[in-house]
């Protein structure tokens, strides 16, 4: 396969994957309850915590800078944290705890019910992501997380979980981030009007 065969595979295994959630009436409902979630919180004075791995971990900080500074317009800051950026703390419960504990020891410390997580975990079988996702419970502090595949355990541990749909881990870790971003600029919206 040449380089303009490759690029065009990609992108109809994107376009497809789109259209398969853009079909989705449960996933799309889902997502809005996601959304309603996260204003609420907002609202109670609270903020978002959100974690992945490798690539997620990117999303998570990506997403966060976009609630902290902005998305699509001029807007007083939002609270958000990823929790996978001082490395001090990763490192320590790593090491003290193992790795597995490194998200859910951050939200035991830092989290209040207020508060909102986001894991995102293409396969839904992160230990890390569920760990965090019993914090959650625990803490009663509500859940969302997006994944792909068939949601593996997180599906059912989260209080919404958006599965995107995708064979390819790069194909679910594009449809996060359209999902990432259309949580902000909903939140945006909800919190500062259109």
């Amino acid at each position: 396969m040449n380089t303009i065969e490759r690029l065009k595979k990609n992108l109809e295994a994107s376009i497809q994957a789109k259209h398969q959630m853009l079909a989705d009436a449960e996933c799309l409902e889902l997502f809005s309850k996601a959304v309603e979630t996260v204003v609420d919180r907002y609202k109670q004075g609270g903020r978002i915590y959100i974690a992945g791995n490798g690539g997620s971990a990117a999303d998570a900080q990506h997403l966060a800078a976009e609630f902290v500074s902005k998305l699509a317009r001029d807007r007083a800051p939002l609270p958000a944290e990823a929790l996978t950026v001082d490395s001090s703390i990763l490192s320590a419960i790593g090491n003290d705890y193992g790795y597995e504990q490194v998200f859910s020891r951050q939200l035991a410390g830092k989290a209040t019910t207020k508060d909102v997580f986001l894991g995102i975990t293409t396969s839904g079988r992160s230990q890390n992501i569920l760990k965090a996702l019993e914090q959650c419970r625990t803490m009663g502090i509500p859940s969302i997380v997006f994944c792909g595949g068939d949601g593996g355990q997180a599906k059912a541990m989260a209080d919404h979980a958006i599965i995107a749909p995708g064979k390819a881990t790069s194909t679910i870790q594009e449809l996060h981030i359209v999902l990432a971003h259309t949580l902000c600029e909903c939140v945006e919206v909800a919190m500062f009007g259109e």
